[in-house]
């Protein structure tokens, strides 16, 4: 029997699987009595089993049939949840995944399981375990085979995004002598080496056990630099009581390969396969999802948010999406054309027939629009074990609300947001969040709150990121600013709150007062903005010390079909963005005044800057100015400027179009759109005309 074919089925169907199975072990952490989670966990196991063995997975089946066997007995009563129990059976899971992975990479799903198997024999026997006889912190993108395994999703990008930019990343392995009396204090002193010249990603123990000196004499320190290898050695032997330094350059290409390939299944984005959901039978021995003579596949679908009763849904490979949203917009293109043309010719019949196109066709953009959503939860459902991770590793303890996880989002927007978010959960768990004893000794629960919450308003999507944690100091912020000659202090005394808070944006900014293997190197925050405004979003900050911060992202809902105000400079026509614009305005010339050399004008009370359309894109003079101008007030953050145009022609939906490659870096145009009667419109991008 031919298998390959069931393949990518076999791929999305183990990781939805595999998913349910980490939410409901969440689940079963906090109820460890009710069975009725167990029996959801037993089942999405019993099924992955039976896939791998009919797809010829042995490793794979025989971990899972063993989990299984775990998860009967605590069933039958026989075995009871513990702490120590969750962390092996989580670490049964995230070795899954990690064959899965390879998978569908095209490996053979081979493993040597054979440590988390005995564990699990052992607790089948009803013999005690300690966790920490388990791999210690098993990571969902781990394996000791890849570079990967070792960082997380926010190393990984800091890394990616660090060698982009001309950076080498190093593991910089150092021994000290065995005589050394002060090793935290030679530790302090290599750290301090490697800050002068480039960031530490992690190390190897941690930094708390560094720092309590809970190692023999070599650690390992994982940092991104523009100096040589030979330079870094140097550098370091220099520390005196270090006998040896190794520093390797790290491969970040099978990295990225495996990053890239488990955001692909994150999102589970496969090829279109047919899923008929119906209940089966829990005491069946095997279950296939392969029958040489059906291709309709039968499974399961449990996860939380799944409704009652049978659905039937198709997945479609994205791009026959692309393809099919660019063959609506020339649709869009000739309906604006006939409406022209019907209009000129002032026929009833034809006006008659062009309006039913129209209706007809406006239907059909919003079924294709609906088509391209994709409930966040894709995202938000892989931070529930990141936080519990990260939670133990700082001894803390969180609770993580996650609401709104339905709300829908353009599937070019999901699979750009999750990186940023990474970054800002990280960030309020290191940060924001305080330990157990300090937050008793503030009278707060000692348990922190950590929410993570999306909704719709109007045609954005917001997602915000609020902790009940030590909040933003103000002072803070402002000494770290004027000491990293980010601002004077004149500049600093006029800030407002919200301005002062913006300033951790800033690239290399932190204010963390040590070293930590979580966040705090002034790496990461700068990406983030910078990520969500190049999906034409914007990110602002609330906090009150003591209190807690709220992050708070505004997303456009859609990026293929946005909102415009069409305005015309000289003979061009200009689209602006409705989501950056403030308002619009006629001003006298007399009106405008110079400063700095740059002409300003005084607009309510605030002096905004000019920017002319046509002296920037070089628009050949038609007609003179007369003595008004046409004024579009956009803003930036907290920045503004007024883009002066000729006249303004009014609002319209547009389809964005990209330039392609040979005019993807053109200053402050980030695409293009054809209108009614045939001609092109260039969008402009009013963040890159007020930076």
């Amino acid at each position: 029997m031919e298998l390959n074919q069931y393949l990518e089925v076999f791929i999305d169907e183990s990781n939805e699987h595999l998913q349910a199975c980490n939410e409901q072990l969440l689940a079963l952490e906090k109820s460890p009595n009710d069975l009725k989670i167990v029996n959801e966990i037993f089942r999405s196991a019993h099924t992955l089993k039976g896939m791998s063995a009919t797809m010829g997975y042995e490793d794979l089946a025989n971990l899972t049939h063993q989990m299984e066997n775990v998860l009967d007995g605590i069933r039958n009563h026989q075995i009871k949840v513990t702490p120590s129990l969750l962390d092996v059976v989580f670490e049964a899971v995230d070795n899954l995944e990690e064959m899965v992975q390879s998978i569908s990479q095209g490996g053979d799903g081979k493993k040597d399981v054979t440590k988390v198997v005995e564990l699990l024999k052992k607790i089948e026997k009803g013999e005690n375990v300690d966790s920490k006889e388990s791999n210690e912190h098993p990571n969902p993108l781990s394996t000791e085979k890849h570079i990967s395994s070792r960082f997380d999703e926010f190393e990984l990008t800091v890394m990616q995004q660090s060698r982009e930019q001309g950076f080498e990343c190093y593991d910089t392995k150092v021994r000290l002598r065995k005589d050394c009396l002060l090793k935290a204090a030679r530790v302090f002193m290599v750290f301090e080496v490697l800050e002068q010249v480039g960031e530490i990603i992690k190390s190897n123990p941690k930094v708390e056990l560094l720092e309590e000196e809970k190692f023999d004499a070599e650690f390992t320190v994982t940092v991104v630099s523009k100096e040589s290898k030979e330079s870094l050695e140097k550098r370091i032997l220099k520390v005196s009581e270090v006998e040896e330094v190794n520093v390797t350059t790290l491969s970040l290409d099978s990295m990225s390969n495996s990053f890239s390939s488990l955001e692909e299944l994150t999102v589970n984005e496969s090829a279109a396969t047919i899923e008929v959901v119906e209940n089966r039978n829990d005491n069946k021995d095997e279950t296939n999802i392969v029958d040489t003579h059906v291709e309709i596949q039968e499974n399961i679908t449990q996860t939380s948010s799944a409704k009652a009763g049978s659905n039937k849904t198709i997945r479609v490979n994205i791009e026959r999406l692309d393809i099919l949203m660019n063959l609506f917009e020339e649709l869009v293109i000739d309906r604006g054309r006939l409406e022209q043309i019907s209009k000129d010719l002032n026929h009833s019949e034809l006006n008659d027939t062009v309006e039913h196109m129209s209706r007809i066709s406006g239907d059909l953009q919003n079924i294709i629009l609906n088509m391209r959503m994709v409930p966040i939860e894709t995202v938000f459902n892989r931070f529930p074990r990141m936080v519990r991770q990260l939670a133990k590793d700082l001894n803390k303890k969180i609770d993580l609300q996650i609401i709104g996880a339905e709300t829908e989002l353009d599937r070019t927007v999901i699979d750009e947001i999750g990186d940023p978010l990474v970054h800002l959960l990280r960030n309020a768990l290191d940060h924001g969040i305080e330990t157990p004893d300090v937050r008793k000794s503030k009278g707060k629960h000692e348990q922190g709150t950590l929410v993570l919450k999306a909704y719709h308003s109007g045609n954005h999507v917001f997602i915000e990121i609020e902790d009940d944690g030590a909040g933003i100091s103000k002072d803070k912020v402002l000494n770290k600013a004027i000491n990293k000659g980010i601002l004077t202090e004149q500049h600093a005394s006029t800030l407002t709150d919200k301005q002062i808070f913006e300033l951790i944006f800033a690239s290399g900014f932190s204010t963390a007062d040590k070293i930590s293997d979580i966040s705090g190197r002034g790496v990461g925050l700068d990406v983030v903005k910078n990520t969500i405004e190049s999906l034409g979003g914007s990110i602002s900050i609330d906090s009150i010390e003591g209190k807690g911060s709220t992050f708070s992202i505004q997303l456009p809902l859609t990026l293929s079909i946005i909102s415009v105000m069409l305005v015309e400079v000289q003979k061009e026509k200009f689209a602006v963005p409705l989501s950056s614009i403030i308002e619009t305005a006629i001003i006298k010339k007399e009106d405008i005044l110079n400063a700095h050399n740059q002409k300003v004008i005084d607009f309510r009370g605030k002096v905004v800057p000019l920017v002319f359309l046509k002296d920037v894109f070089d628009v050949p003079k038609a007609v003179e100015q007369d003595e008004y101008y046409s004024v579009i007030i956009v803003k930036k953050g907290v920045k503004t400027a007024g883009l002066v145009v000729d006249s303004f022609i009014g609002q319209q939906e547009v389809v964005l179009k990209a330039l392609g490659n040979y005019l993807n870096s053109v200053f402050a145009i980030s695409g293009a759109t054809i209108l009614g009667d045939g001609q092109v419109a260039l969008i402009i991008d009013c963040n890159a005309l007020i930076k």
